[in-house]
């Protein structure tokens, strides 16, 4: 999946994905750690392309500031001109 074609808001986990996940043989907890772990890699991936980095490369400063930049592109411009919509 390419996260630059990516259309802001769209889901981290695909329908595919978060079936295989169900299936697994993982307690409740575990799945939910799984889905955090496999949408958080995707967000870092995005991170690490915005800063022309490997993701292995990327600072907790750089997270910390690309984080605020999207929570400032929200307020200023709206939910859906954000990469992140919750």
């Amino acid at each position: 999946m390419d996260l630059r074609s990516q259309q802001p808001g769209a889901q981290f986990l695909t329908t595919e994905e978060s079936a295989k996940v169900d299936a697994a043989l993982l307690s409740s907890p575990e799945k939910f750690l799984t889905r955090i772990t496999i949408s958080s890699l995707r967000v870092l991936t995005h991170i690490a392309k915005e800063y022309d980095v490997a993701v292995e490369e990327l600072t907790p400063q750089q997270v910390i500031a690309w984080f605020e930049k999207d929570a400032k592109i929200r307020r200023e411009e709206g939910i859906d001109a954000a990469f992140l919509q919750w």
